[in-house]
């Protein structure tokens, strides 16, 4: 072994100068941390700066860890004890493997207790990191597990919809089943209830913000949406297009699109945040913050496997996914890459962009508890077009969504059409619709002239 490759102590590694037998909680906790989450190693006879120490008795050492293991963990976890001579000086690795039957637990001193490595250190494991080892330890997953709810009482016409309009195939009912969104008898799974029309979990929520500047100072434009996967999708990419730059350049024969962002790299990040976050914190939600030189995503659920993208090659990232049904379903629906990253496509996209440079690069940032895609603004779409000199806050008030001039094109041919109706054939909740009717109405686009039962819309 090359000592001089242990830099210092991070996630993979941990130093103890000397075994103290008289409180193995000290590097047991260690063990369970590398047994919870990728594995690691203890290096024995190292002091906290890398220093050699080494041990006077590698033998006793060995005897002695192997027994507190097996006396103190529960399960037990596969460990390798390999000794080392550096410098002339005896030291002793014990190898701990990630484990599949988690958690691990610490159980000495009337507790039993569960660890996970965050950064260089061994922590008592959260409520909610504990709910993941269970289902890891379950080999199950958040997505595949059954709720309370039933199949028929909810529907599926969002997704049905945006099948048919994917990938131009007729749904069919039993493609509930086949998907896993419900079971043999009609339960939903927590994918299930996601793909519902009126999605019940209530952490499904996307929070959107334009900022005016560069921080988080004053919000130009903000909203919340809550409810079916597919919906906030729709409305995170609504809001990307009435908050940032359409820039255009004037060509021979006609004209060049220039946006400040590719949509189709904005469409991947927001799709593998919905896929990839943690369902599990009820109190996370997706965020999408833009500013005037870049756009963030952010949500809750760091890599699933525990290590940190940034100390990844983005090329060389795995697959592993935390809500394997979501991302199968995602995939059907022709909005998740089937080969390859999702994030080399984000990156790929944006450098297709004119104004692109080296460092407008795509940049991923994650930490145990969240993940973090930051895509900036190219400058093509700058001092181009017909929005230049606009402020993007004064072009949100004369603006409206796709979806919303979807509305004005039913009402105008459907004067007395209703909420509900409109939501059908929009393949979005009621109360979608009524949020949209609302905000049309406060741009005096639209009023309602008598009652709801009898009345008719009128477009201004």
């Amino acid at each position: 072994m090359d000592i001089n490759n242990l830099i210092s102590e991070c996630t993979a590694y941990d130093y103890k100068s000397m075994l103290e037998e008289k409180r193995p909680k000290s590097w047991l906790k260690s063990v369970s941390a590398f047994a919870n989450g990728q594995g690691g190693s203890l290096f024995f006879g190292i002091d906290d700066n890398g220093g050699i120490i080494g041990l006077d008795d590698v033998q006793h050492v060995s005897q002695s860890i192997s027994t507190r293991i097996r006396d103190l963990m529960d399960p037990l976890p596969d460990v390798e004890l390999i000794p080392h001579e550096v410098e002339g000086k005896k030291i002793l690795q014990v190898k701990v493997s990630s484990g599949h039957y988690t958690p691990y637990y610490y159980i000495g001193d009337g507790q039993r207790m569960a660890f996970i490595r965050v950064g260089d250190e061994s922590l008592p494991a959260t409520a909610e990191q504990m709910v993941r080892l269970v289902l890891k330890g379950s080999n199950k997953t958040y997505d595949s597990l059954l709720t309370d709810y039933k199949e028929e009482d909810n529907t599926f016409i969002i997704l049905a919809n945006t099948f048919k309009t994917r990938t131009n195939q007729e749904w069919n009912k039993k493609f509930l089943l086949s998907f896993g969104l419900i079971t043999n008898t009609g339960v939903l799974t927590n994918a299930g209830a996601l793909f519902a029309d009126d999605c019940p979990l209530w952490q499904s929520r996307l929070y959107c913000t334009r900022w005016d500047g560069n921080d988080k100072s004053d919000a130009i434009n903000d909203a919340e949406f809550t409810g079916n996967i597919l919906l906030l999708l729709r409305e995170a990419m609504n809001f990307v297009k009435s908050n940032t730059k359409k820039g255009w350049e004037k060509l021979p024969d006609g004209r060049k699109n220039k946006p400040e962002y590719a949509e189709r790299a904005v469409l991947e990040a927001m799709v593998n945040h919905f896929i990839h976050r943690d369902y599990t914190v009820m109190g996370g939600e997706v965020h999408l913050d833009i500013y005037d030189d870049r756009l963030t995503v952010t949500s809750p659920g760091g890599m699933y496997n525990g290590s940190l993208i940034q100390d990844l090659d983005i090329a060389e990232v795995s697959s592993e996914r935390r809500n394997p049904i979501l991302a199968n379903v995602m995939a059907q629906l022709d909005y998740m890459e089937k080969r390859g990253s999702g994030l080399t496509r984000i990156c790929n996209e944006t450098k297709a962009l004119d104004g692109y440079k080296d460092e407008l690069k795509p940049v991923f940032k994650s930490t145990p508890t969240q993940f973090q895609t930051i895509i900036y603004a190219t400058s093509g779409a700058s001092n181009v077009g017909e929005n230049v000199g606009e402020n993007v806050g004064e072009m949100s008030e004369r603006e409206i969504t796709d979806r919303q001039q979807h509305i004005l094109n039913l009402i105008k041919e459907y004067p007395t059409i209703t909420a509900k109706q409109m939501s059908e054939r929009l393949s979005v909740t009621q109360r979608t619709i009524e949020r949209d009717i609302a905000i049309l109405k406060k741009k005096n686009r639209l009023k309602r002239n008598g009652n709801d039962y009898d009345g008719e819309w009128i477009i201004l």
